[in-house]
């Protein structure tokens, strides 16, 4: 196997900092791409967590201004990752939310914070770090889609660059003006660059200028391909199609896993799934719902959003009463989403429970407790939480879109492979079809032998990274090749 060097840029990656699923899979990669002869080192902002978990860290390079301000690129490792970090404290030395306020609005200064990122990507990858000059520039998002535009803007010998969209609704986009502070030239401002609207996007720009695009399952490659699915930038998508490709996410088995979970009520494995009994029990006592074996306990973990169909569940609650059904829902997001799910809480005691935020540990008792787990989303790029479910003997209620059509197998159908179905599926994305797949899964529920049947599936299922890192560094190398060509 030929040796790739790649660097990944990525403004999150577990278990430092997290806010979605970006981090998950940047954190996981480059663990799982070892096996398959790939070094790759990750660069991402030094966020207070990040300088503090890496206090020992070396300094390979110090700037008296980097976008204005003093600032240093460290060096370190921790939890197994190979990390560059951009310490520039006046651009990330911040609390809480890596992109947002207090109070939810967008750091005024994004587009230059992420800017910065990109071109210290950029500069190590033309050589700034001479201990690991890469072979691919990997960028994540929009926060890091400035990378391909910087290397392709320097006009100088550079490596191969892959853009990855982790979702196609947040495109990076701000007022023109900020070319001239963040280095770009102004000839890039027309609309075959990275005029976006008026303005600049930096999804826009990664897009336009990457080698390869990667998004992170094959039916969401081609949604996004349409004028709806692309959200303004499906024609550019259209025209790069030859060089775009979906990788399905993998999750990280060594975290998720109910043989060794640190933070459920009572690990088990897929030869007993009786023992999934005790954590249900346990779940029901969290949410302050009845004890009930026989009541179908399902369990959402979600960002509370129009795009995650949290308004199409919340419509569906009388027909999750009327089957004898009980909610346990993990999230936030959208306040409107939050006061009816808690006001469905209070007027449904026993029957629904709510949890407004994020708890990882938690969602690992989602996981092991509930009986079906609901991703009832109008797109999703991949997700996780269905892969998770899986993993756990949840079985997965999903609609037909992006990564949950490829990573669900129907009822009463097999995959193109053969293998046995695993969850429920329902489209179109209305209330009115989750409903009537809801009660289908509830009588599914009470025949015992073929819902064990669809829970040892799922536990069958390869959700890992193992053959989808082989997916990247197949991509990494066969980039490699064609611009030796």
């Amino acid at each position: 196997m030929t040796p790739v060097r790649v660097l990944a840029v990525a403004s999150e990656v577990y278990p430092i900092v997290k806010t979605g699923g970006l981090a998950d899979v940047a954190g996981a990669l480059p663990v799982a791409l070892k096996a398959h002869g790939v070094e790759m080192r990750t660069l991402m902002p030094g966020y207070p967590d990040v300088t503090r978990m890496l206090a020992g860290a070396e300094e390979i390079r110090r700037w008296p201004d980097y976008f204005g301000g003093p600032g240093r690129l460290l060096a370190g490792s921790h939890d197994g990752l190979d990390l560059f970090v951009l310490d520039v404290p006046h651009l990330y030395a911040r609390p809480g939310n890596p992109y947002v306020t207090s109070e939810g609005v967008d750091w005024p200064d994004n587009g230059v914070r992420f800017a910065a990122l990109s071109r210290v990507a950029g500069d190590i990858g033309h050589g700034l770090v001479p201990a690991f000059v890469p072979d691919i520039v990997h960028a994540h998002d929009w926060q890091a889609g400035l990378a391909p535009a910087y290397l392709h803007y320097d006009n100088r010998p550079r490596p191969g660059t892959v853009m990855t969209i982790h979702n196609m609704a947040y495109q990076g986009k701000f007022a023109p003006e900020l070319i001239g502070a963040i280095g770009l030239p102004w000839h890039s401002l027309n609309v075959n660059e990275i005029e976006y609207f008026g303005g600049i996007s930096f999804l826009k720009a990664g897009l336009q200028f990457a080698d390869r695009i990667t998004t992170v399952s094959p039916t969401y490659a081609q949604e996004i391909q349409s004028d709806e699915g692309g959200m303004g930038l499906g024609g550019l998508l259209r025209a790069r199609a030859g060089v775009l490709s979906g990788i399905l996410n993998g999750i990280d088995i060594s975290v998720w896993n109910p043989q060794t979970d640190p933070h459920i009520a009572y690990r088990f494995g897929a030869e007993d799934l009786t023992f999934r009994a005790a954590n249900k029990a346990a779940l029901q006592q969290q949410f302050n719902l009845d004890s009930s074996d026989e009541a179908p306990l399902l369990g959402v973990i979600s960002r509370l959003s129009w795009q995650k169909g949290l308004d199409l569940l919340l419509e569906a609650i009388p027909t999750i009463l009327d089957q004898g059904m009980q909610l346990a829902l993990l999230g936030s997001g959208d306040r409107d989403l939050q006061d009816g799910y808690q006001a469905a809480a209070r007027a449904n005691r026993g029957r629904i429970g709510v949890v407004i935020g994020y708890d990882e540990i938690l969602a690992h008792l989602i996981q092991a407790g509930s009986d079906a787990l609901i991703v009832p989303s109008r797109f999703e790029p991949c997700g996780l939480t269905q892969l998770c479910a899986l993993r756990y003997g949840a079985v997965p209620i999903v609609s037909r879109v992006g990564g949950l059509e490829d990573t669900i197998v129907d009822i009463g159908e097999a995959d193109a492979s053969g293998h046995d179905a695993t969850g429920f599926k329902f489209g179109p994305v209305t209330a009115d079809a989750l409903a009537g797949t809801l009660r289908k899964a509830n009588t599914t529920f009470h025949d015992k032998l073929t819902w064990r049947r669809l829970q040892r599936s799922g536990l069958a299922t390869d959700v890992s990274w193992r053959n989808r890192a082989g997916d990247y560094a197949v991509l990494y190398r066969n980039l490699m090749a064609a611009r030796r060509t």
